[in-house]
Order: C-alpha cells, then structure tokens, then sequence
C-alpha cells in the first residue's frame, strides 16, 4: 500500500501514537534531568504522569534510525540524501550533520579551521542579513545541505551568517509518556574486594547507591508531523512528499528498532500504530517507506548540493592566549 498523499492535503497535522511496554517485566527507567531527576507531574484530572524520553532525545533516535551504525552511513535507500560529513585530520569520518545534536549548526563544522562549510553558507545567505529572515529562502538553503534538518528543525547561531537568525522550528517532534506511574524504590551496593573500609571519594571501598525506577498503567509514543509547517516551504510538491514519507519512515523504524532507551528502559510496542488525526490516513509499512524515499530523493537530486554529501575537515581553532589579548588592550589604550 502506498502513501496517499492526498489524505493529508489540507490537513494542519498528521497526529500519531503507538502504546508501549516493558520488552520484560513491568519496571522501566525514564529519562533525568540534572538537578531535577525523573520528570513527574500530575494531570488535570489528578492522573500521576512521568515524562518517558523528552521531544529532544526522540528527534535525536529518530534520526539515528535512519543510520546505518555498520557501515557509518545512510541506510542504502536513503543514499543521495544531502548531509555534512565532519573527518579528522587523517581522512576518517568523525561525526556528521545527521548525528550532531545540532545539525548544521555543530561546532565541528562551523568552528574548524576548514571553512568550507562555513563559506559556503556566508555565499548563500548573502542577502538575509537585512530584514526578515525568508522562511520559504532558508528552508530552500538547508534543503540542499541536510534534508533531515527541514524535519529536526536547526539554529545556525553565527553572527556572521544573518546576524545569528538562521532558525527553522521542528516539524516532526515525538515524546513518551507514562500514565498512573509508580515509583519503584531499590540500591544496591558496589563491592570492594581488596579493601571494603577503603576511600569512597577516591573509588575504594564499598559504596550503597540508590534506584528509582517506575512501573506505569500505560506508556505510550507521541507523534506529531507539521505538515501546515512543510507546505508552508514551498519547496514543491515532491520533496513535500519526501518529507512526509521520510517522516513516516524515522517513526515506523524507531519504533522498530530504537526503542532500547536505557540499560534499564526496553519497551517494545504494545499495539498497532494509530493515526489520531486524519483518522482515515493509513500508515504503510517500512519496506513501502523505504521504496517511496528511494524514489522521492531521486526526483529531488536537483535540489541538493553536488555531491550530496559536503565534507569538512575538523581542525579545531588555536586557543587564544588571554594574556596576549590583554597586553594587546593595554598597548591599544596607551597609542590613544
């Protein structure tokens, strides 16, 4: 079955979601905060809730769905998708635009003393610096560099390029939550075979820690794609299309295979995929995906950058001496 794009026309979101569960036993570990711990909150109706995996860490597992660990690549449908691909010093792949947290805007390719990239958005952003920024130019612009950043969403945060206000919002976002969740107290204790009364502090001796995990009346995946959002680019009816089934596919595969969130958090889906919103779209399933994409990108290639993949050579910037800086100030105000 294939897509049937015109469900979805004149729709503001596509809304899906997927109930989940522990892949053994009923206790899960959910994602922490620094200084706050698990996300607990209470619902309207007085429901106790737990935030599962935050908006933030399921865009970064719906794109690594699309990766292919092994071969430190695209999965081989999707090869001709544009991306940045960052290698060290010797020529070997260091990271990429698909996997940096913050795409395009990644330090290890804005911030190298290679400026290809760097460069190559300074030539075509020339004209955004005054006014505002043209969502239908910028989206056209990171379009040719990493598709996958139209649907992730990036912040290009360099003054230099537009006064740092190169911003494209998510259009596919995801999160998991838990309802009627309960706290499961335990600890444990690591042992010290030589010396048990040894220095803690230093990592001797036996150390008690403590465990929270939870158990939940339902867990269930959120899904929500843009599509007002994707229309709204005015890219062309094609690589809408691709968006769209690209999206679809980063949902069907992390639900698949990426649903190992922690050690101690390995959900499995409970039920079929549901659509919430249009209640008539049918979802098809991955290997239907995969066909769709393969195609859309070769209909799309003109669009994207030549070749698809822009690579820069990480090389980080020498530290500035903050001693010379000062000396510098200080010879500036005597000349004055």
């Amino acid at each position: 079955m294939s897509i049937d794009y015109n469900k979805l026309m004149n729709e503001p979101r596509l809304l899906l979601e997927a109930s989940l569960k522990p892949l053994q036993g009923d206790r899960f570990q959910p994602t922490g905060f620094p200084d706050l711990g698990p996300a607990r909150y209470t619902a309207p109706d007085g429901t106790e809730m737990l935030l599962v995996e935050s908006v933030q860490s399921v865009a970064n597992r719906m794109e690594l769905a699309c990766w292919n660990e092994e071969k430190d690549d695209l999965l081989d449908e999707l090869q001709g998708l544009p991306f940045i691909r960052v290698k060290d010093a010797d020529g070997v792949p260091l990271t990429n635009s698909v996997l940096e947290s913050h795409r395009i805007n990644s330090p290890y390719i804005l911030e190298s003393q290679d400026t290809t990239v760097f460069q190559k958005l300074k030539e075509d952003t020339a004209g955004f610096e005054i006014g505002a920024v043209k969502i239908k130019d910028l989206a056209k612009l990171v379009l040719k560099y990493d598709v996958n950043a139209l649907l992730h969403g990036v912040f290009i945060a360099k003054s230099e390029l537009a006064g740092g206000r190169l911003r494209l919002s998510r259009s596919l976002s995801g999160f998991i939550e838990a309802k009627s969740a309960g706290t499961v107290e335990s600890g444990g204790v690591k042992n010290d075979r030589v010396n048990p009364s040894g220095d803690t502090k230093s990592g001797f001796g036996n150390v008690p820690f403590h465990r929270s995990e939870f158990t939940a009346k339902e867990i269930t995946a959120y899904f929500n794609l843009d599509l007002a959002l994707l229309r709204g680019y005015s890219l062309g009816k094609d690589v809408t299309k691709l968006l769209i089934a690209l999206s679809l596919l980063k949902i069907r595969r992390f639900l698949e295979n990426g649903l190992r969130l922690r050690t101690a958090c390995d959900l499995e889906v409970a039920g079929a995929l549901t659509v919430k919103r249009p209640t008539t779209f049918i979802i098809p399933e991955t290997p239907v995906l995969l066909a769709e994409c393969k195609t859309l990108i070769e209909k799309c290639k003109s669009l994207f950058a030549d070749p698809a993949i822009t690579e820069v050579k990480w090389t980080a910037k020498p530290k500035k001496d903050k001693k010379s800086d000062k000396a510098s100030d200080d010879e500036s105000e005597q000349g004055e």
